[in-house]
């Protein structure tokens, strides 16, 4: 290998800086599970993997490794799995406590935030890492400069999903999807909320979600995260996104404001669209088939309003999270092992199925793709056929990046209440944003 076994490690302060944490790497106990690499008392190599997911997502994975495990008898992955919202805390409490995971799911607002730090290996330098079967595009969402610091775990984008069994039931047409636009969305919503006499609503979405606004900024000509890492979005694009919200909520075409409960649960069966009270919704491609089974089976999959109408493309290639390893693993080239594994052997996407997104691999993604579930196929469908076009690039958030989301969810409950107006809004936003991000 190329690059020593230690990496650079982050003092305690600096990293609980990074995350906002106070005191949180001291209320959070080291559980025996192999931190960072140790050996096991079997005498195996035991490398700790961990990510965030549900129960379903841990089971297929577990399949997945039971099979590295059995090619790699000498090796043991023990694992770590919890809900979204703690992840990130934890996994900054456990890189302060110098005891991180060699291998582990990253998000892809704190790439930079990590990487920056010295905290993650370049995974440029290792040879036994093939990435020959990603496409650029694929390849540049873990990449910081000329460095490889995360491989996509899976591939994803965003769509619009439609339930279909309401717009029939109301008699209201669903747009044409690969045409459509933002005005087509409004009129749409208007429709179903009135000829449902207000008992459902025609859409809803999140106004304060970074990769919902990312994808119109872009279809306004701008890149809401520039290359370098910088904020690249203007004050009239982010302005122009709300007063959109606000005339959709006027219209009657999203609910009132109070209507959506944000502690309410972001799970499939907890959705509004589950719940018959909302038409439709904008969703990660890889969760439609759970969104599916929950609202009944008769959801239709469009691509983002707006894709034919701006100066260009909005939607792009990304991914649910990355692969990192820890720049301190103390067993790097068996965790390389691992990830290649992970990334490159098709029983093993076999076995984990795309819970993570479509594989990053295209040879693996179009070789598993017949044996799918049929709502898994439309969506690897759907974002195989967006790999073929021309699309803007991804790049990885800027250091600070992370915060955006709530700033955005502060500034979207005051506009969804009038207590501030779209321009307000805007404003608000870039001087927020524009502190959070670092130069």
């Amino acid at each position: 290998m190329n690059a020593p076994h230690d990496g650079p490690r982050l003092d305690r302060r600096r990293l609980l800086g990074l995350a906002g944490l106070t005191g949180l790497a001291a209320t959070l106990p080291a559980c025996g599970r192999g931190f960072g690499g140790g050996g096991g008392d079997d005498g195996k190599i035991e490398l700790n993997m961990v990510w965030w997911g549900d129960a379903q997502r841990a089971e297929l994975t577990a399949k997945a490794l039971d099979l590295f495990q059995k090619a790699n008898p000498g090796i043991k992955v023990s694992t770590e799995y919890q809900d979204s919202s703690p992840y990130k805390d934890k996994l900054a409490a456990r890189f302060a406590a110098g005891n991180p995971p060699d291998l582990m799911a990253m998000r892809f607002d704190s790439l930079r935030e990590y990487a920056d730090r010295g905290t993650l290996l370049d995974l440029s330098q290792h040879a036994g890492l093939d990435q020959s079967a990603l496409t650029d595009s694929a390849r540049a969402l873990g990449q910081v400069g000329a460095r490889s610091f995360g491989v996509p775990s899976g591939l994803n984008t965003i769509g619009y999903i439609v339930d279909k069994t309401l717009t029939d039931k109301y008699g209201v047409s669903i747009p044409d999807g690969d045409t459509w636009g933002w005005d087509d969305l409004a009129a749409f919503a208007k429709q179903v909320t009135k000829a449902s006499g207000g008992k459902v609503y025609g859409t809803n979405f999140e106004p304060w979600t970074v990769a919902n606004l990312l994808v119109f900024a872009r279809q306004r000509g701008e890149d809401f995260f520039t290359p370098d890492g910088r904020l690249g979005a203007t004050e009239a694009t982010v302005t122009a996104w709300y007063q959109l919200v606000a005339d959709l909520r006027k219209a009657g075409g999203i609910p009132p404001a109070g209507f959506i409960d944000q502690n309410n649960g972001a799970s499939p069966a907890q959705s509004y669209l589950a719940k018959k009270a909302i038409a439709s919704q904008i969703i990660p491609t890889n969760g439609l088939l759970g969104f599916n089974q929950a609202c009944g089976g008769n959801l239709q999959l469009l691509r983002i309003p707006g894709e034919t109408r701006g100066p260009r493309r909005g939607q792009s290639v990304d991914t649910p999270a990355l692969w990192s390893i820890a720049a301190g693993s103390k067993h790097p080239a068996e965790t390389v092992k691992l990830l290649n594994f992970l990334i490159n052997d098709t029983e093993a996407a076999k076995a984990a199925g795309v819970t993570r997104g479509v594989p990053a691999n295209r040879t693996i993604a179009e070789a598993i793709g017949s044996g799918l579930e049929p709502d898994n196929r439309r969506s690897t469908e759907f974002l195989n056929k967006l790999q073929n076009e021309k699309l803007p690039a991804s790049y990885p958030y800027p250091v600070g990046a992370s915060k955006l989301t709530n700033i955005l969810k502060t500034i979207s409950t005051e506009a969804e209440f009038g207590r501030m107006s779209p321009t307000e809004a805007g404003n608000q936003f870039i001087t927020e944003a524009r502190k959070a991000i670092a130069p």
